[in-house]
This record gives structure tokens, C-alpha cells and sequence, in this order.
């Protein structure tokens, strides 16, 4: 593996495998956005903590592929992902008329807490944002309601409360949040005439159907996993792996077709608490006083207390609105052949996808209308 494109699929599987374990029926979430805001974390983080971070993240694979150095800031080993972060980010939120697409970061930093210069240079340089002041001192509460007003405001609206009642207090002192919000047309929109109330099968042969619908533009696309099976998402879940899901979408292996598809009107909004979730995938040392931050502020002793993540998907005869947030606190058969049925009426898996740059911006699975 040598690309963060590789990493945040890998990433974003193994979380797939944990939220699995949920009784949820629904899954909805941004591995971009979760890795968007750990990246950050690990720009300061050091030793142990960084490895650890690296890890789960899948990062201590990914090799160099650029000659620019990190310039006097300490990245370590990790330098090369914050610079495919850079050009990432910067390739997500090109101006277009074809779609709306914004990623956008923010630090909130107790007033009073002094961060390296180093530190606030290298979140400007790599992840597009800055530090912002505020009082979590002597007004928690109302730096909570900020923040949640930032990312509505980044979201349309979308996502509300990111960070609940109590989990600010006076003695936190950062809080990273990243935002993603998408808004797209189909290229080839579906006629509303045509939609009507149909039966949808719940999920009670690991051979699926995969079907790629791009958006108006073509730079991203909705991918669908449909297994043949009304009752055979749970194979499918199980047979896949990162890397075959890779394969399988990959662009050989897929070709255009007519295909006379049904997709549900759908919408779904879930909420993460992944506190638990890392650190059962190995990712320990940042929420406990063995935590090394010292690249933020140039002491240790500062923990993260929370990494919250919410997102929400609607999708429409017209196309899909998909918003999500993240907050850290302190065998498949072949593709369709012509006019080939997709009939999407038990559950499946999909994901939107931006196609340039291959990266997964957002990851579901529909199981209950």
C-alpha cells in the first residue's frame, strides 16, 4: 500500500467491521472526515501515540511520493500523509459548477492555552484551517453552542448539535472538528412520474451486483453493492475485504451499460461516539494520560476526551444531499450486462466516491426505510 487513498479504505473498512456489531440496522459515515480530524491529531502527537495513531489509521504504510520536505515542522514519519492531505483537500474543494463539495477543518483552542507556532503553521499548510479562540474556561457552554453553530453553518443546516449537553467543560482546551457537506445531481436524473411506493425487502449467496450512477459532472459517483439475494447482505458483509471491494469497483473492472434501475427515496442520519470504537482498534495512548501531544503545545498532558462523528444522507429522484462531522474532543459476479434489472428492493451497501482522486468521501449500509 502506498497511497492515502489505500489507507482511508482500509481505515474505513475496519470501522465498517465495528459498527457491524451494532445492532443499527442503518450505517452512515465519512472515513475522510474521522481520518480529516485524526490527522490533526497525529500532526501534534508523538512516539508511542503517533505509532498508534498511524497504525489504526493505516498510515505507517503509506510511502513517500513527494520530494518537498515537511519544512522545520516535526512530522516524523508521518510527514508524507499530511502532504497527500494537502493535495487532497485542496483537489475536494475545487470550485464547480456541476456539485456542491466543501470539506472544511477548524481548531478550537482554549484562549488561554498557549499552542506551538510550529503547530498552528502546520494545520494552515496541510489541513487548510487555523486555530480559533475560545473561553472553555469560563463559558463552555457557550463555546459549545459556537462550535455546533460552525458546523451547522458548514453543513447547510444538516448536521445539529455535533457535540451534545456535557461534553464541553472548563477544562477542555482543543476541539477539532471537520465538516463535509455534498450536494449532487444525478447525471441522468430519474423521473418523478416513475416513483411510486414499492416493497422493500429487510435483509433476513455472497453474489452481488455492483453498479456505479454518477453525479451531474462525473467527478463523483454513487457506488452500490447489491447482493443477488433479498437475504444475502450478511454474506456479502462477510466475504468482503477492503481490497476486493477496491478491485471490484475498480475502473477495469467496470464498463458502462443500460440498466434499468430502481433506487429507493431514502434518508438516513446516524450518530458515532468512536471513543470506544479506536481504542478497541488499538488507537489507546490519546485518551489517557500516556498520551504525547507535546508537538502541540510543547509539554505533554494534554488527552483527547472525545472523537464524535455524525453524518446524514438524502437521496432523491434528483440526486443526493450528504453532510457529515467529525468532532475531537481535547465474489461478485460480473458487472450488469445491457437493460440488466437493478432492482434495489432489499438491503445493500454503497458509497459516493470521488472518482479523480478515487477517495471514498462517504460509506453506508441501507437495511431499514
Amino acid at each position: 500500500m502506498n497511497s492515502l487513498r489505500e489507507a482511508n479504505t482500509k481505515f474505513m473498512f475496519d470501522l465498517f467491521q465495528q459498527f457491524r456489531k451494532s445492532p443499527k440496522n442503518n450505517i452512515f459515515y465519512s472515513p475522510i472526515s474521522i481520518t480529516s480530524a485524526l490527522g490533526m491529531v497525529l500532526l501534534g502527537a508523538k512516539d508511542n501515540t503517533a505509532k498508534q495513531i498511524e497504525k489504526v489509521l493505516h498510515f505507517d504504510h503509506v510511502t513517500e511520493n513527494t520530494t518537498e520536505k515537511a519544512a522545520t515542522y516535526h512530522v516524523n514519519r508521518s510527514g508524507n500523509v499530511h502532504h497527500q492531505f494537502q493535495k487532497l483537500l485542496t483537489e475536494l474543494n475545487k470550485s464547480t459548477d456541476a456539485y456542491e463539495l466543501k470539506i472544511a477543518n477548524k481548531l478550537f483552542g482554549e484562549k488561554t492555552y498557549q499552542f506551538l507556532q510550529e503547530y498552528l503553521d502546520a494545520i494552515k499548510k496541510f489541513y487548510q484551517t487555523s486555530v480559533e479562540s475560545v473561553d472553555f474556561a469560563h463559558a463552555p457552554e457557550e463555546s459549545r453552542k459556537k462550535i455546533n453553530s460552525w458546523v451547522e453553518s458548514q453543513t447547510n443546516e444538516k448536521i445539529k448539535n455535533l457535540i451534545p449537553d456535557g461534553i464541553i467543560d472548563n477544562i477542555t482546551i482543543l476541539v477539532l472538528v471537520n465538516a463535509i457537506y455534498f450536494k449532487g445531481q444525478w447525471e441522468n436524473e430519474f423521473t418523478k412520474e416513475n416513483t411510486k411506493e414499492e416493497k422493500f425487502w429487510p435483509n433476513k449467496d455472497v453474489q452481488a451486483k455492483v453498479l456505479e450512477i454518477p453525479y451531474k459532472g462525473k467527478d463523483l459517483s454513487m457506488i452500490v453493492l447489491l447482493p443477488n439475494e433479498i437475504n444475502g447482505l450478511q454474506k456479502l458483509e462477510e466475504k468482503l475485504t477492503a481490497e476486493k471491494l477496491m478491485e471490484w469497483t475498480s475502473s477495469q473492472n467496470m464498463r458502462e451499460a443500460r440498466v434499468d434501475l430502481h433506487l429507493p427515496r431514502f434518508k438516513v442520519e446516524e450518530s458515532y461516539d468512536l471513543k470506544d470504537t479506536l481504542r478497541t482498534m488499538g488507537m489507546v495512548d490519546i485518551f489517557n494520560r500516556d498520551a504525547d501531544l507535546s508537538g502541540m503545545t510543547g509539554s505533554r498532558g494534554l488527552v483527547v476526551s472525545k472523537v464524535l462523528h455524525k453524518a446524514f444522507v438524502e437521496v432523491t429522484e434528483e440526486g443526493v444531499e450528504a453532510t457529515t462531522a467529525t468532532a475531537v474532543v481535547g465474489g461478485v459476479t460480473s458487472p450488469p450486462s445491457t437493460n440488466e434489472e437493478f432492482h434495489c428492493n432489499h438491503p445493500f451497501l454503497f458509497f459516493i466516491r470521488q472518482n479523480k482522486t478515487n477517495s471514498i468521501l462517504f460509506f453506508g449500509r441501507f437495511s431499514s426505510p
